[in-house]
């Protein structure tokens, strides 16, 4: 969320910045609603200090012109209230400035490669579809998930279920061990005010699983991404600056109705409405974001070239990067099925503009109270790595051969075949 108090400072090159994120936003609204604001606030400071000089008096016959006042104020707090759920409104649904480094664009289509790594796997036969090798194997199951749940989930069964755990235990020991994140398990229900200080509320509500509890109780999602329970720990929190940076990383399932999916990738595990995540989340000083942005980056790409799949890296354009990113980078995996790279991490870094909806700060060395940058990515979707696995390393024979590394993670099986 942006500081109305920095629009303000320069409110022309506010509005510039955000014309590259292709956004409808009323800056007139804005600015006539941040102007009244303040014209009531100085409008009842004026009457609370009249008021305060008639009670230091103790003159009897001003006593009921200070019941006047007092109604008076009462009348402004409540007309300003009013105004400042307006202005709220707006800047919870403005999404961050891109950064100067991200390319301006409005889709997909303007995203810039930034590098290629791998070779993509030669077969002497047609490859088949990740869901074509499952169903073959009898290991992954969409006609039963469908009877017993819906479209858009499935039953991963018996060695592919072991490959799935494999995947997901080895990218927590990679990240844990070699790179430094700390473990989280963590709840996966967030609360209305967690969702919003990440961003997926008020905006993108329709897209999100909501839980009826309790009448009375607040408002309760699944979560969409481990980001959200992991970068709100830091919430209503001032950190010590000696322990940051902090680094988080989780392994959940995740939950997403999406909502503007309809007709996408509706055959196999593209885009399901669970899935698993193995999600990286870093609290930094706002200014080593970008550092933390390559770091980032860097331990999800190594996830990729220690399982041998080929993959490139793009920069997201500015029309094209999430609500709250300043700066993305995607990671797209080579899908043979497809003869094409899909995306399998997406890493953020998203500067101060989740840590204001927090009220998540650090003080630095000059004891000024600043708020923390915090940074996101998937390292990486569970369900799409594993679907990687199946495409690139299928056999003639619809056998898949279990990478080296998840070798040790699965009874040392070298392949999965059908039982």
């Amino acid at each position: 969320m942006h500081n109305l108090k920095e629009i303000r400072k320069d409110f022309e090159n506010f509005k510039k910045c955000l014309e590259k994120r292709s956004v409808d936003v009323d800056f007139d609204k804005l600015k006539d609603l941040d102007i009244k604001n303040r014209e009531f606030i100085q409008k009842k400071e004026s009457l609370e200090k009249e008021k305060k000089e008639i009670s230091k008096s103790k003159d009897k016959a001003l006593f009921s012109k200070s019941k006047e006042i007092s109604k008076e104020i009462d009348k402004l707090i409540d007309q300003q209230n009013k105004i400042k759920d307006e202005l709220d409104i707006i800047l919870s649904n403005i999404p961050n400035i891109p950064h100067k480094d991200v390319p301006i664009g409005e889709n997909e289509k303007d995203n810039i490669e930034v590098l290629k790594s791998g070779n993509l796997p030669k077969f002497d036969f047609k490859p088949k579809s990740h869901y074509e090798l499952g169903e073959s194997l009898g290991m992954l199951d969409f006609d039963l998930a469908t009877k017993t749940t819906g479209s858009r989930f499935v039953f991963v069964k018996d060695k592919l279920a072991l490959l799935e755990r494999a995947i997901s235990n080895f990218m927590l020991d990679t990240h844990i061990v070699k790179n430094g994140y700390q473990e989280i398990s963590p709840p996966l229900l967030a609360s209305d005010n967690t969702m919003f200080g990440t961003g997926q509320l008020p905006k993108f509500e329709n897209d999100q699983f909501e839980i009826k509890l309790d009448k009375g109780s607040d408002r309760k999602f699944l979560i969409p991404t481990a980001e959200v329970i992991l970068t709100n720990i830091v919430k209503d929190k001032i950190i010590d600056l000696k322990s940051m940076p902090l680094r988080f990383v989780a392994s959940t399932p995740c939950f997403r109705k999406e909502a503007g999916s309809y007709g996408k990738d509706t055959k196999g595990m593209i885009r399901q409405h669970q899935f698993y995540k193995v999600e990286l989340v870093s609290i930094v000083e706002q200014d080593k974001c970008l550092d933390e942005l390559e770091r980032m980056t860097n331990c999800a790409i190594d996830i990729l070239d220690l399982l041998e799949l080929p993959y490139r890296k793009v920069i997201l354009c500015s029309g094209d990067m999430g609500f709250s990113a300043e700066k993305t980078y995607d990671i797209e995996v080579w899908l043979p099925s497809e003869n094409k790279y899909r995306e399998i991490s997406s890493c953020s870094s998203c500067s101060t503009f989740q840590a204001v909806r927090m009220k998540a700060r650090y003080k630095n060395q000059n004891n000024e109270t600043l708020y923390v940058g915090t940074l996101n990515g998937s390292g990486l979707a569970v369900g799409r790595t594993l679907i990687a696995i199946l495409e690139n390393y299928q056999q003639k024979d619809g056998s898949i051969t279990v990478p080296k590394v998840l070798r040790p993670y699965m009874n040392n099986l070298e392949r999965i075949s059908v039982n």
